[in-house]
């Protein structure tokens, strides 16, 4: 029986075949393959479902990966927020951005301390061409000189002489002290000289330690002696008392990303950072007074980073691309406040846009779509710092939306090292392209370091619990009406059509196909 649509199903028109076009990592001419369809609307529970088997939007436009096939799989990655913790160099990062508001430092950087910087690679062709994309800061080319460079030192220091090797060693460790004593910055201060290899370590002289781990240690000692236990028992025989352990884990803990991100500003900070979530829609009036800037600055930096023509970034194609959504907005009851749907997370300096994020709110995850911002701001890292407060921001909603606790950062595609930055978001998961189930990164990596297509997936009986089992049920929108496939097959006899729409309900699986209206014309 057929009935009329309902304004809150997904509509797709479902391109038949696979898509060959130049790949955006390997630059291969037409070894990028993928499956693709238009999405006239979309609910977020299908777009949550749809990623959740390997699928990706663009603008409008939804494709997957064939991932056995094309020249650079890419899986589908997760990161858990809630268990994430900022690694040094994110730290960095945050510090870098902390010092500036403050006093307007600006840190000139290395590239060997921040080598890789969150990127998102063009990997769709055509008017879709663009997906996740973050700046890297460093020269590839000059880490790999400087690395050429630093490998030859090494080879001529192998040649001296081993009495030459020691007057050395006594002399940086000598330099080290003096640094050290005086406070002197110096990235290559070390806690210890280890001994090298050949050289046999003084195993009379106690074990080397930092000399923050000695003044601790000296602390505990102290309070231990004044304690009666301490007295009549001895330092050593005595356990540590209750009294001291609280300290202990107090001056342990580790600062948290929030710590960092929301550390309080001076009163007259040189600069003022302030983040506005703005809903994607010509309605919202907030959305629309930016647009003007925001657009601005989408030109100047497809321009500068990415060397595109005015031509390739006008207004129709950063509409289409990164103001243009199929997701309909939806604020249910027990949802983040601001709703789900597709949003732009600006980044206001000193009341100017100087960053923009393009998220997806999702029943399960905030998705990163896109990032563009000022190129004379790249010195701030705003990639990763944006990735940072994103990470921030799922946590702040996982409070009132418990289920709401992933952060997708789109593909990772481990045969291309500029992509591999995002394995280092930890913890984090791949998706299966096989059975669609989560598997810790950690357990992916070797098997990806023998193969560019895994399955990770270890039980050989595991299958794709979500795979079409019933095409027939699948739901067709032809002529204004509903019905299901196995009534509009009876009435419709396209050549070739049945093959298409199975090889549709086996992409998008049982469930979205049940859901979703497959367009018909």
């Amino acid at each position: 029986m057929a009935s009329c649509a309902p304004l809150s199903s997904s509509i797709v028109e479902y391109f038949e075949g696979e898509d060959f076009y130049r790949c955006g990592y390997c630059k291969n001419e037409s070894g990028s393959r993928s499956n693709g369809m238009w999405a006239h609307s979309m609910t977020v529970q299908d777009y949550q479902d749809l990623i959740d088997r390997g699928w990706r939007r663009s603008g409008k436009y939804v494709y997957k990966p064939v991932m056995n096939q094309t020249c650079c799989p890419q899986y589908t990655i997760r990161c858990r927020p809630l268990q994430f913790q900022p690694s040094k160099s994110h730290k960095k990062v945050l510090k870098k951005m902390l010092k500036f508001l403050a006093n307007g430092e600006i840190s000139k950087g290395n590239c060997e301390d921040d080598p890789m910087e969150p990127t998102m690679e063009v990997a769709v062709a055509g008017d879709v061409a663009l997906i996740n994309k973050l700046d890297i800061q460093c020269d590839l080319q000059r880490l790999g000189d400087n690395l050429q460079e630093s490998l030859e030192r090494e080879e001529k220091k192998k040649g001296r002489s081993a009495k030459k090797e020691e007057s050395n060693e006594l002399i940086q460790s000598q330099d080290k002290k003096m640094k050290l004593g005086s406070g002197e910055p110096s990235h290559s201060v070390e806690a210890h000289v280890v001994p090298k290899p050949g050289k046999g370590a003084d195993l009379s002289k106690p074990p080397c330690r930092k000399a923050k781990e000695i003044r601790k240690e000296r602390k505990r000692l102290k309070l231990m002696q004044q304690s009666p236990a301490g007295e009549r028992e001895g330092v050593q025989a005595q356990p540590e008392p209750l009294s001291l352990v609280p300290l202990k884990a107090k001056s342990n803990q580790p600062k948290s990303l929030e710590d960092f991100i929301f550390e309080s500003l001076p009163e007259n900070a040189s600069h003022k950072l302030e983040v506005r979530l703005v809903p994607v829609s010509f309605e919202d009036p907030e959305f629309k007074s930016s647009f003007s800037q925001s657009f601005s600055l989408y030109v100047k930096y497809q321009m500068a980073i990415h060397q595109d023509s005015p031509d390739e970034c006008g207004k129709t194609e950063f509409t289409g691309f990164l103001c243009s959504s199929p997701l309909e907005p939806e604020t249910p009851p027990g949802g983040p406040d601001c709703g789900y749907g597709s949003f732009h997370q600006q980044y206001w300096l000193d009341g100017k846009i100087i960053a923009v994020g393009v998220i997806d709110i999702l029943p399960h995850c905030v998705s990163s779509v896109y990032l563009y911002y000022d190129p004379d701001y790249s010195f701030l890292s705003l990639g990763v710092y944006s990735a940072l407060r994103e990470i921030a921001f799922i946590r702040q909603l996982h409070e009132k939306t418990p289920q709401l606790s992933y952060y997708y950062m789109g593909f990772y595609i481990h045969s291309c090292p500029k992509m591999k930055y995002k394995g280092h978001y930890r913890p984090s998961d791949l998706l299966c392209p096989e059975t669609y189930v989560w598997v810790p990164i950690e357990q992916c990596l070797p098997l990806l370091e023998t193969s560019k297509y895994c399955r990770f997936n270890q039980d050989p009986e595991a299958e794709d619990e979500g795979r079409s089992r019933d095409p027939d049920r699948l739901k067709v929108f032809y002529k204004k009406a509903v019905m299901p496939y196995g009534v509009y097959k009876k009435q419709q006899r396209e050549p070739g059509a049945e093959a298409a729409v199975l090889q549709y309900a086996g992409l998008v699986g049982q469930a979205c196909s049940e859901r979703m209206l497959l367009f018909r014309n």
